[in-house]
């Protein structure tokens, strides 16, 4: 399929699981691109929906792959709600991964007995008990706001596809009848505050991924570019529901070549 070149995007932000990386590996291209970027002085910006590693780990992760970064350059759905925890002051249950913890350090402490303010929905793995759930949907019953760290369905693990927090989000929306605020993809705020991150419009950044609903249409509903790539979750059937002004590649850098980045 032809897909003309568009005017190359002042901005790139990356997905990075099935992207950048496939588990601890690299992906083929993706420290080429990364690097080719940096020396061309054009600003990108990691964005994952990634929630069982904490931004410090992660990034480690990422460094000890090859890839030279800053910790500006790495931007996780958890720094974005302990933002919002920290700047309105509210008293969280975090149902998250036991690494996110660290994440949260600095937020408001929840006292044994206390009520909470907030729940907080990552991917918790095998904490998604009906314990743990059921904790949560008592706390939103009781006027508790919902955080979702990740609306993502589910995500390419090392030994195949694997639930994300998406799901169980979903499954606390209806049960306590009330509206997650998304602080990951594709909610608005995240690209928000990755726009601010990068300095630019949206309209002048486009982003990278292999997620055709958190990755490329939460992208586009915000305003940016998005291009899909054929690798990690991506499915063939993802091309029928892929939204207007979005772009196919085979993998990264392929991505950049379309992009006019080559």
């Amino acid at each position: 399929m032809f897909q003309p070149r568009i005017p190359a995007p002042a901005g790139v932000i990356f997905d990075i699981g099935g992207v950048l990386m496939q588990g601890r590996n690299a992906l083929p291209g993706a420290l080429e691109a990364l690097a080719r970027l940096s020396q061309r002085g054009i600003p990108f910006l990691l964005l994952t929906n990634t929630t069982r590693q904490s931004h410090a780990r992660l990034l480690r992760e990422l460094q000890d792959a090859g890839f030279e970064l800053t910790p500006e350059q790495l931007l996780t759905p958890a720094r974005v709600a302990a933002d919002r925890l920290i700047t309105q002051q509210q008293r969280a249950l975090l149902v998250i991964h036991h690494a996110l913890a660290e994440d949260f350090a600095d937020c408001p402490s929840l006292d044994a007995g206390s009520r909470p303010d907030a729940v907080v929905i990552g991917d918790a793995a095998e904490g998604f008990t009906y314990a743990a759930l059921n904790h949560a949907f008592r706390a939103l019953m009781a006027g508790a706001s919902l955080y979702s760290l990740s609306d993502s369905r589910f995500f390419q693990d090392a030994d195949g596809l694997s639930l994300d927090a998406g799901p169980f989000v979903r499954l606390l929306e209806q049960a306590a009848s009330t509206q997650a605020i998304a602080c990951g993809k594709p909610g608005a705020a995240i690209f928000t505050r990755a726009c601010q991150t990068l300095g630019l419009p949206p309209t002048a950044i486009t982003l990278i991924g292999d997620d055709v609903h958190s990755d490329i249409t939460g992208a586009r509903t915000a305003g940016l570019g998005a291009v899909l790539v054929k690798t990690g979750k991506f499915r063939p059937q993802d091309l029928a529901v892929l939204p207007p002004g979005a772009l196919v590649a085979e993998q990264v850098s392929d991505a950049l070549t379309q992009l006019g980045l080559d």
